[in-house]
């Protein structure tokens, strides 16, 4: 099936390597015009080129499919709105984005500078806003479109050292699923995935961060089962070429993860135990009965170490 997405245009983001250059590739054999956006800089958001785009569009084009080049970031709302005129002006329509623009400024949360706090927001949840909000104004007037953002594990469980990403990715998993009821009555769909892939972003990682990712944490184990070999980027293209195809129209509202040959549903938060009385408790209440009933068995994520000598 090599023609799910003919006639549909599309926009990547980050689509110059890793797993957006695996969604543009595969949706361009799948018969969608692609817009193959990014800024080109290095995983810590530094510098500018335009070669991973313009390689991207070199090769769809020898396979013989249609692309064009963006080079806009995605972190200014001119940015997000000249990416979606792009698709416009080059191919006259837009029916599918996907946000995989990000960078990584990993520090403790006691290191942290303003700077790489507000750079990492920036990219991924500003910048997963200013091209999804563009969007959404024509596929609104045009009650068709599919968005699909990418959250991250980091965003649901946490990872160490994270904080700004983890923020981020935590605020695109929930913005999309109000981008799904502000869009659905319009016949458009928004799903977030989080996804695990080898690639120069995760290779920044720090190892316990990554335990994480290879499913030896029990977060991770309730989640999905442990990966088995290579979690190449690629793997990771399929699912969303589904996702943005018409055969997944009543699709809407959820979060995926996604690696290798897995994907998983992931389930919205639930109430686990609960006490409750008709009136306020009382701390000498409380102090009995949360033990027993909320907090009996609760694992603490990162207990206590002795002080290093």
């Amino acid at each position: 099936m090599a023609d799910t997405l003919t006639g549909k245009v599309a926009i990547v983001t980050g689509a110059g390597r890793g797993i957006g250059r695996g969604i543009a590739l595969q949706m361009a054999a799948e018969g969608a015009k692609v817009v193959v956006n990014d800024l080109g800089g290095a995983v810590d958001g530094t510098g500018a080129s335009s070669s991973p785009a313009d390689e991207v569009v070199a090769e769809i084009k020898a396979n013989g499919g249609e692309a064009v080049a963006n080079y806009q970031s995605v972190s200014s709302m001119e940015g997000g709105e000249n990416i979606v005129q792009a698709a416009l002006d080059n191919f006259g329509q837009l029916d599918i984005v996907v946000t995989v623009a990000g960078i990584l400024r990993d520090r403790m949360l006691f290191n942290m500078t303003e700077q790489e706090w507000d750079d990492v927001i920036d990219v991924h949840l500003k910048g997963t806003f200013t091209v999804v909000k563009h969007a959404a104004i024509l596929f609104r007037q045009q009650r068709s479109g599919r968005i699909i953002t990418f959250a991250s594990e980091s965003g649901l469980f946490g990872n160490t050292g994270q904080g700004n990403y983890a923020a981020a990715k935590s605020g695109i998993a929930g913005f999309t699923k109000v981008v799904a009821r502000d869009m659905g009555r319009y016949g458009v769909t928004a799903n977030s995935i989080c996804p695990r892939a080898s690639s120069r972003m995760t290779a920044t990682v720090p190892d316990v961060a990554r335990q994480m990712r290879a499913g030896r944490t029990e977060g991770d184990r309730a989640a999905a089962p442990a990966p088995q070999g290579p979690m190449d980027p690629e793997d990771i293209a399929p699912f969303i070429c589904y996702l943005a195809s018409d055969l997944a129209a009543s699709v809407n509202g959820q979060t995926f993860l996604v690696y290798g040959g897995n994907i998983t549903l992931l389930s919205l938060p639930r109430r686990v135990r609960t006490i409750f009385k008709n009136d306020q408790w009382t701390l000498d209440e409380l102090k009995e009965l949360v033990p027993q009933h909320i907090t009996r068995g609760l694992p603490n994520p990162s207990p206590p170490q002795p002080p290093r000598q």
